[in-house]
């Protein structure tokens, strides 16, 4: 389930090119959020077809190995990363090495990457907010979002984002209309649409996503009495 959001959070927001104080400083020593994200690291499309490229295991393996499991997100059933118990008896996320770093750092979920900041969704649209007291790392230093995300052509994802989160929404509100058989459809249409049939790494991931979008839609007229 998503965090809920505290109303300080919103008394200023951010765009790409903006400043924040969430650097780091490459979290030497610190890895708390690895131990205590629960199942709130929800994966979306992006970054499963990251994560194959990366592991070169498809969405469907990862949930097979035990680093990914599926739960509900507000009434659908989607992929989040898996906490797994440790030789410590400590619990992490199953991408964290012996030594406490990422081993998926290069390829990493857009929600890791995002963190400690969030998104906030308004009107067909989204701004980045500073979570507050979720990051214990001291002496966090300034740095642009563009570059703390890491993520090539920002735009392009940046609208990829307000698509998803658009269909999400759309899958949710209709649900929410439609009844249990209908968020059982969708479920299972987004499962098999977005995460489970693999993506072709060595093609833009955009255009894939496009074409799945068309598809998605299509369905859901056919579920959903609007």
């Amino acid at each position: 389930m998503r965090r809920e959001v505290d109303i300080r959070e919103l008394q200023k927001l951010y765009g790409a090119e903006d400043m924040v104080r969430a650097d780091c400083g490459g979290c030497e020593g610190c890895h708390s959020c690895c131990q205590t994200a629960g199942d709130s690291i929800v994966l979306d499309p992006w970054d499963t077809y990251e994560l194959a490229k990366g592991t070169g295991r498809t969405m469907e393996e990862l949930l097979q190995a035990g680093y990914a499991e599926l739960g509900l997100d507000d009434g659908l059933i989607l992929p989040h990363l898996k906490l797994r118990k440790r030789e410590d008896g400590e619990e992490a996320c199953g991408f964290l090495n012996e030594e406490g770093r990422c081993r998926i750092h290069g390829f990493r979920p857009g929600l890791c990457r995002l963190f400690p900041l969030g998104r906030y969704y308004e009107n067909g649209d989204f701004r980045y907010y500073l979570q507050l007291d979720q990051c214990p790392k001291p002496g966090k230093t300034k740095v642009r979002i563009r570059k703390w995300l890491g993520i090539p052509q920002l735009d392009r994802y940046e609208d990829y984002i307000r698509d998803w989160h658009g269909l999400l929404t759309r899958c949710r509100q209709g649900a929410d209309r439609n009844g249990d058989e209908a968020r059982r459809s969708v479920s299972l249409l987004l499962l098999r649409l977005f995460f489970l049939t693999p993506y072709d790494g060595t093609a833009d991931f955009y255009g894939q996503f496009d074409a799945r979008k068309e598809r998605a839609g299509s369905v859901l007229d056919g579920i959903f009495v609007e």
